[in-house]
Formats: C-alpha cells, structure tokens, sequence
C-alpha cells in the first residue's frame, strides 16, 4: 500500500482567453526552471489545451514537496496525480 507523502501531485494552473495556449505553453519553461533550481524529486511537467480559450500548464511533485512548491508558485488548484 502506497503511503500518503509517496503520492504524486499534480499542480496546475489555469490560463484563460485569447492568449491562454502561449501563456501555458511559455509557463511550462518557468516550471522546468523551478524543477531545476530546487531539485524535486519528478520532472514532470506539461501543459493541455482544453478548448480555444482554455489551456493549463501543470507540474507534478511529491506530496513531500508540495507544500512549498505551493508556497513558492500558487498554482490555481491540484490533484493526486496517476501516472
């Protein structure tokens, strides 16, 4: 049985409107850069687009490590993330 801070977390962020697939896009980059600059465990990260005027950019880190990734990036909301 897995244990509650082994999950995977998935951080996402919302962009809305007329720009929101560069916005999500552009901010995956800053992700990869927060990965890096403190040296999380998972390097997952990515972006979808929902619809035309609705993408997200998202970043998965251990439960562990998602208080302060929350801290550090305010994502808009977050789930348990299933590889």
């Amino acid at each position: 049985m897995e244990k509650v801070l082994d999950r995977k977390i998935k951080l996402i962020w919302d962009f809305k409107g007329q720009a929101a697939a560069k916005t999500a896009e552009h901010y995956e980059i800053h992700l990869k850069e927060y990965i890096l600059n403190e040296e999380l465990k998972f390097d997952t990260t990515g972006y979808q687009h929902l619809s035309e005027m609705h993408s997200i950019a998202y970043l998965v880190v251990a439960e562990f490590e998602m208080l302060q990734a929350r801290d550090d990036l305010k994502p808009h909301r977050g789930e348990v993330y299933q590889d």
